[in-house]
C-alpha cells in the first residue's frame, strides 16, 4: 500500500463525538462542515485506507479476546511481502503500493465481475483515477495476504470498503 495510512479515532469534528454511541455531538452543522474541509479531497485521495475506529466502552476493553495470534498475522504478512518481492524482482519496486498505472495493468488483472464492481464504485463514490488505482493496489495486497495469485471480486469489495468513511 502507499506511504500514508489513516485511522480517524472518532474525532472527525471539534467536540469529537460525532457518531459516538455514548456521547452526543454538540457542534453546529457549520462547525462540522468547516472542520471536515480541513482535510481536502486531494489529500484524502492519497490515503489508501479510510477506517473509522469507534471508541470502546471499558467493559469491552477488559474482555479477553480469542482473536488471531500476532505470530499468525506476522507470518501471513511476511508471506505476502515475499510474494510481492518475487513478483517485482525485475522491477525497481518492492511492494504493491509502488506500482505504476502501467504495472497495475500487468500485475493486477481483474475478471469481469471485479471490473463491474469497480465501475459501480466509480459511479457511486465519484472516485478519481487515483482513488480507482489505489483500490486495485489494496485489493492486490488483500489477495497477497490470502496467498492468492488472482484478485477476486471479494478483494475488490473489501478494498472499496476501506475507501468509505463515515462521512462519505
Amino acid at each position: 500500500m502507499g506511504r500514508f495510512s489513516f485511522c480517524r479515532i472518532n474525532k472527525p469534528i471539534p467536540c469529537g463525538f460525532l457518531g459516538d454511541s455514548a456521547r452526543e455531538c454538540v457542534c453546529s452543522p457549520g462547525q462540522v462542515s468547516r472542520y471536515k474541509k480541513k482535510l481536502s479531497g486531494p489529500i484524502l485521495d492519497r490515503i489508501d485506507l479510510h477506517v473509522s475506529c469507534p471508541s470502546l466502552h471499558a467493559d469491552k476493553l477488559a474482555e479477553i479476546s480469542e482473536g488471531e495470534p500476532s505470530s499468525v498475522i506476522r507470518d501471513r504478512v511476511q508471506k505476502a511481502r515475499k510474494a510481492q518481492t518475487e513478483r517485482f524482482k525485475k522491477e525497481k519496486i518492492a511492494s504493491n503500493g509502488e506500482i505504476s498505472v502501467k504495472q497495475i495493468k500487468e500485475y493486477c488483472k481483474l475478471d469481469s465481475d471485479g471490473v463491474n464492481l469497480l465501475r459501480a464504485a466509480i459511479s457511486q463514490m465519484k472516485l478519481s483515477a487515483r482513488g480507482y488505482h489505489r483500490i486495485i493496489k489494496v485489493a492486490r495486497t488483500i489477495a497477497d495476504l490470502e496467498g492468492l495469485l488472482d484478485i477476486k471480486p471479494t478483494h475488490i469489495a473489501e478494498a472499496i470498503q476501506y475507501r468509505i468513511s463515515d462521512d462519505s
